[in-house]
């Protein structure tokens, strides 16, 4: 019998996929050796390294139980924080302010983490070995591959706000951010190019699904509007219930910089490095950035104003009542 591989034995590596299997739930592994998560997404990053010779001749195939070790690994390997959001509102912004630090590490919506987070709605015993297999998912993120990484931050996909409870139970010291933005903004920029969890079908098992009688039933904003609706109400519940900090896409980027850098543990040198990300487009940095909430509302016809009007406003309205005002930072030093 193979021996289990130790923390030691992968080094460098990631978990690129995560996949289920009649023996059990599997992982697919890359090396990233001492590449920097910059790229807008996890998944880009993934697409680079995939791209060197080594890669293409040497892959890793384990079973989940691999992780068992990881999850051992010291405290101080925990995450720093978690930014949850109601989609196209800065979190990817975010993302780029703090990759441009060689102290941190950035992990951007990575499939594994959603596929382990999800788990348990198609696989009733899930439940089980969730708590330590997240636990061991971001030590292996967190390990420090490039020698001067102090802090992992993490960016869910949207539609996790559902799963913030596991989370919870595997990191209950970890603070946590709910990010979103005026929702008819959301929607428009949706209904420009849909996410997988605004198209029905699409998302797999979530708590977000709508019952296929409930989709046949809607126009197209009206489905959009909905999704949108139903992720800012759990994320305006969970920050009620576990202590969240709702953050409006209209204090960026100065927040990150401001009222939220001692939550992403920047220093004061830190501060100016990480302002400069806000410049670039967040997902096509080779951009400039550029508003464009005026032009998404020009845009949003009657049909569109009375969807956001009647699925989402009032989920909205909640979160701003619940927003705390702007305090000064707590800068590390």
């Amino acid at each position: 019998m193979m021996a289990a591989l130790r923390p030691a034995d992968l080094a460098g590596w990631l978990p690129i996929m995560a996949r289920s299997s009649p023996a059990g739930y599997r992982l697919d592994w890359a090396f990233f050796d001492r590449h920097a998560l910059q790229e807008p997404f996890f998944h880009n990053s993934t697409d680079s390294v995939l791209q060197l010779p080594f890669n293409q001749l040497f892959r890793r195939d384990t079973a989940l139980d691999v992780l068992a070790a990881w999850a051992e690994q010291p405290a101080d390997t925990a995450p720093a924080a978690f930014v949850f959001h109601a989609s196209r509102c800065g979190s990817t912004l975010i993302a780029r302010m703090l990759s441009r630090l060689a102290s941190h590490t950035v992990l951007s919506e990575p499939a594994p983490l959603d596929t382990l987070l999800r788990a348990h709605y198609t696989d009733p015993v899930a439940t089980r070995w969730q708590r330590d297999s997240l636990r061991g998912l971001l030590a292996c993120y967190g390990q420090r591959r490039r020698g001067g990484e102090r802090s992992l931050v993490v960016k869910l996909d949207a539609w996790n706000i559902f799963e913030l409870p596991l989370l919870r139970a595997a990191f209950p010291d970890t603070p946590w951010i709910f990010l979103y933005r005026d929702p008819l903004e959301i929607v428009v920029s949706q209904l420009r190019q849909p996410g997988v969890h605004v198209v029905p079908g699409m998302l797999g098992a979530s708590p977000l699904t709508l019952p296929f009688d409930e989709v046949s039933g809607l126009t197209r904003a009206e489905f959009v509007a909905q999704v949108i609706g139903q992720i800012l109400a759990e994320g305006e519940r969970q920050c009620r219930a576990h202590g969240g900090i709702a953050v409006n896409y209209s204090e960026l980027p100065g927040a990150v910089t401001g009222r939220l850098a001692g939550l992403f543990d920047l220093h004061a040198d830190d501060l100016a490095l990480a302002a400069a990300g806000a410049g670039q487009h967040a997902k096509r940095p080779e951009q400039g950035f550029s508003p464009d909430g005026d032009d998404k509302r020009r845009e949003a016809g009657p049909e569109v104003l009375a969807a956001v009007a009647q699925y989402a406003q009032p989920a909205y309205q909640a979160l701003e009542a619940l927003r705390a005002p702007v305090i000064p930072s707590t800068v590390s030093v």
